[in-house]
């Protein structure tokens, strides 16, 4: 434990998409596993206020933390890795420096001073950085800065980082650069120039890279380490290559065998021990040598773009290495699913999960792959959009409600099995506006999802505006769908199973986005379990 909290910065150079978020997490974790209360940030340049109404195609999914904040994805790696919880502190976008800033302006509290981007936009994002530092939960506070070094919308955290560098004090605070060495095939040779004119860049604004990560496809040499080292003013052992790994969860050893932690350590004035990564290789030997395998179709409109639904992506490799089992997930767009091609495109798997989303868009493929699924006893997993896909389907084929639909998808349906949720009937802005976050769910004994988590009072994340219609709940129990989880203060359905069936579980709450390497979700255990156990059967 320190007495004064340490803070690093990790900037990106070259181009957006080098895994700032991945180092930072794997940085993270090899503090953690000394001892230190570790968390991480993320400074995001978009002037949207969060990412809540982004498309997925856009910036891939949104994470959402306990206390309700819709968030960049990268928030997912920091909690999957460091299996702690984040929260709105975690995540600033520029949309919300300048929206509070302006708010400050209107209520007078500049005292008429004109507001400019030196000193109050840099103040408040130094405020921003400072929140989890000052909250006294933790020693040491990693700060990613979104986007690339030199884009003028990246400017603004560059300056708050110079400025703060210079306030903390020598040792309180070090900026580490994530740069690419590109290979040049023709020339067979790794080229420095790039990272050098990244790092003259970054110098151009008054910050100078304690350290350099090198994204990198093949080794670097000692020489060009030297080289790197010359010309862009930090130690050889600050040089840290950071080569292409088969899976991110690998970073951590990779930066444990790099010495990114020893040389971070020291230059915040730190003890350093060897980490204590157990339980993490624990979680990788068991990744890398399963005993079988299943596949899994992956149900969504979005499945072009892999990060559309990382967080789902990434529970089933938690829930693999928990069953030893390799999980092939096969991505199946929901649009283009017809009865024609059902059979074709679901016989052979093991096991289906129907994705979230928003918007009519691809719904009548969703609930086409859910009346195969459920026709053919294949264990099915639907979360929250993929849950009201099961109860309109059961509704049109197992009630004979044929026009049974979501008010979301026709607001005059005959019979409107999904509805709005009444606290979301006068709502006009879609930003930040739904049901966000943790809530509580009380679940029946001796249901599914009892024997899952093995109590009665669950708590789960969630990010929707349409509900259960309560108007139709003894109507499908008496059909055989049952609502076996319940919040206990609304009496709002959480979740619906078919216990006739093989294994079929709706949960209008978010599963995925509270799995971690060192607790996956009991739920995806469960699913990939009775995929196994269905594989076996065929």
């Amino acid at each position: 434990m320190t007495t004064n909290p340490k803070y690093i910065f990790v900037t990106g150079g070259v181009s957006s998409s080098l895994g700032k978020g991945i180092i930072a997490a794997s940085l993270a974790k090899l503090l953690q596993a000394q001892g230190y209360r570790t968390t991480i940030q993320k400074l995001d340049p978009y002037i949207n206020i969060d990412p809540g109404t982004l498309n997925p195609y856009e910036h891939g999914e949104c994470y959402v933390t306990d206390d309700g904040a819709e968030t960049d994805l990268d928030l997912g790696h920091y909690e999957r890795f460091l299996n702690v919880p984040t929260s709105q502190a975690n995540n600033v976008t520029t949309g919300r420096i300048y929206q509070s800033v302006i708010d400050k302006e209107r209520r007078g509290e500049f005292l008429g001073k004109t507001v400019q981007v030196i000193p109050h936009i840099t103040d408040e994002i130094k405020h921003r950085i400072q929140i989890l530092g000052n909250s006294g939960d933790y020693d040491i506070v990693i700060t990613e800065i979104g986007g690339t070094v030199g884009d003028i919308e990246s400017l603004p955290y560059v300056e708050a980082v110079r400025q703060l560098q210079w306030d903390l004090g020598e040792h309180n605070a070090l900026v580490i650069h994530l740069t690419l060495i590109p290979f040049l095939s023709a020339a067979g040779e790794l080229k420095t120039k790039p990272t050098q004119h990244s790092v003259k860049t970054l110098m151009e604004s008054g910050v100078h890279a304690d350290i350099l990560v090198c994204r990198t496809e093949h080794e670097l040499s000692e020489g060009l380490k030297a080289k790197l080292a010359r010309f862009c003013n930090v130690k050889q052992e600050a040089v840290i290559q950071s080569i292409d790994a088969s899976t991110i969860y690998d970073v951590p050893n990779l930066m444990l065998e790099e010495g990114l932690d020893k040389v971070v350590l020291e230059k915040l004035n730190l003890k350093s021990d060897k980490p204590d990564l157990g339980r993490w290789n624990e979680f990788l030997k068991r990744h890398r040598n399963p005993k079988g395998e299943v596949t899994i179709g992956l149900i969504g409109k979005y499945v072009e773009l892999q990060d559309s639904y990382k967080s789902i992506l990434e529970s089933f490799i938690h829930a693999g290495a928990e069953n030893e089992v390799k999980i092939n997930v096969e991505p199946i767009h929901s649009e283009y699913l017809t009865p024609e091609n059902v059979k074709f495109k679901l016989e052979h798997l093991d096991g289906v999960l129907v994705a979230p989303g928003f918007g009519e868009r691809g719904i009548e493929g969703k609930i086409e792959a859910v009346r195969y699924v459920r026709e053919h006893n294949i264990p099915f997993l639907g979360i929250c959009l993929g849950m009201q896909m099961a109860v309109i389907e059961y509704a049109r084929n197992v009630l004979h409600l044929e026009d049974a639909n979501s008010i979301e998808m026709d607001e005059n349906i005959k019979h409107p099995v999904i509805n709005l949720m009444e606290s979301q009937k006068d709502v006009v802005n879609k930003g930040g506006t739904m049901r966000l976050g943790a809530w509580d769910c009380t679940l029946i004994k001796d249901s599914i999802a009892y024997i899952i988590y093995g109590e009665t009072d669950i708590e789960e994340r969630h990010r929707h505006r349409f509900e259960f219609n309560d108007a139709y709940k003894e109507q499908f129990e008496a059909a055989g769908m049952k609502a076996t989880g319940v919040n206990p203060e609304t009496g709002l359905v959480e979740i619906i199973e078919i216990p006739s069936h093989n294994w079929f579980v709706g949960v209008q709450y978010h599963p995925e986005y509270k799995s971690t390497v060192a607790n996956p979700h009991p739920l995806f255990i469960a699913f990939v379990k009775a995929a196994l156990k269905f594989k076996h059967k065929k």
